[in-house]
């Protein structure tokens, strides 16, 4: 099969210049554990392996993607304007051809657009950015009336499979106690957090309905998708967004 036929195409009613994609971990040349389409370069893979899987995706793309420092915090990056490897966790692009993008292997990416296709936006949003106020962040850097924009969450660790401690459900709950009915019960104080339902009702409380995607699980999708949680060393998938 080729990349093409490996590659997500987010299902939301983007305005048609807004273009977005998803790879997975398929059609690339990553030796295990990173086999196949590692786009990470800060994971452990060969260096020539991974720019070589970054050329594959550039032959879709008009032009180079802002690869960030991720940092699980909540910097905003405008790809319009951002030098290298600039260090953020959500980038936005008003300008055509500028491309942002997120990596992820078990967090939650998010992907932005406004109804006129005037502004895009990639955000990472693992559990600390997300408590932190990543997706927040992002929106009033859009600069668009929030019942103007809409989502789409794309392949992530789902509820069944993301056990954790205390400290994460009271991060949320501290700043939206509504979080707590994304979070059941687990062993000795454990808890099965739902990320999808967690990002959810921050876009809702910002006023943002229109929620598409959300139901993946990278870490049971073993073939499709790469799992920090599951596998330890592994690689990072891209969710992909620009204006055309």
């Amino acid at each position: 099969m080729s990349l093409l036929e490996h590659l997500i195409t987010p299902g939301w009613p983007a305005p048609a210049n807004v273009r977005a994609l998803q790879t997975t971990r398929a059609c690339g040349v990553s030796n295990a554990p990173y086999d196949s389409l590692n786009l990470g370069d800060h994971v452990g893979d060969a260096p020539l392996a991974v720019e070589r899987n970054r050329m594959l995706l550039n032959t879709l793309l008009p032009s180079e993607p802002v690869w960030l420092k991720q940092v699980h915090g909540t910097d905003v990056v405008r790809a319009d304007l951002a030098s290298c490897l600039p260090q953020g966790d959500a980038c936005i692009a008003g300008r055509r051809g500028a491309v942002c993008v997120v990596m992820t292997a078990d967090c939650l990416p998010v992907l932005l657009c406004d109804t006129q296709g005037s502004v895009v936006g990639a955000v990472h949003a693992g559990w600390k950015g997300l408590a932190a106020g990543v997706i927040e962040a992002a929106v009033q850097a859009m600069e668009v009336a929030p019942q103007n924009l809409m989502a789409w969450l794309g392949p992530a660790i789902a509820r069944d499979s993301y056990e954790v401690g205390e400290e994460v459900r009271a991060a949320f709950i501290t700043r939206q106690p509504q979080s707590a009915q994304a979070f059941i019960p687990g062993l000795k104080g454990k808890w099965f957090a739902d990320l999808y339902m967690l990002a959810r009702l921050r876009l809702d409380s910002l006023g943002i309905t229109a929620i598409y995607g959300g139901d993946y699980c990278t870490y049971e999708e073993r073939e499709r998708f790469y799992s920090h949680r599951r596998d330890g060393a592994t690689g990072r998938m891209g969710t992909f967004i620009w204006l055309d």
